[in-house]
């Protein structure tokens, strides 16, 4: 079964609260997920598979020439196909379509370093972090 990219597609804030907490073991929220992206965000990328949604990653933005990788996601029973990967290759291509933006970042968890550094082709760079609580 073919898994279908769409850069701002649709989705129902219920489905990606679920998602979300799947992904990053938590109990399931009721976020407004549209008002976020629709504010803050330069896209995002759906990915379906027989319509349910299977993954998704943000793109958050400054507003200026730097958008950020956020939540990218990938349902548990649909892991170590690809998913992630063509997730960000979409956002890597909507966010060039957009014309507006020079840089694309992304921060991670060490265990991360290879999805990001080997599969998406991002260049490890040089970076700080404050924690706020």
């Amino acid at each position: 079964m073919a898994v279908e990219y769409d850069w701002r597609g649709g989705f129902d804030n219920a489905e990606l609260n679920a998602l979300h907490a799947e992904a990053f073991g938590h109990r399931v929220l009721d976020d407004d997920w549209h008002g976020q992206v629709d504010r803050y965000s330069l896209g995002w990328v759906c990915a379906r598979r027989d319509g349910a949604l299977v993954g998704f990653v943000n793109v958050a933005w400054d507003g200026g020439v730097h958008a950020f990788i956020l939540d990218t996601i990938v349902a548990l029973a649909a892991r170590r196909e690809g998913i992630g990967k063509g997730l960000v290759e979409s956002a890597v291509t909507g966010t060039r379509a957009t014309g507006c933006c020079e840089w694309l970042h992304v921060d991670f968890e060490e265990n991360l370093r290879p999805f990001y550094f080997g599969a998406c082709g991002f260049t490890p760079t040089d970076a700080g972090l404050i924690a706020l609580s």
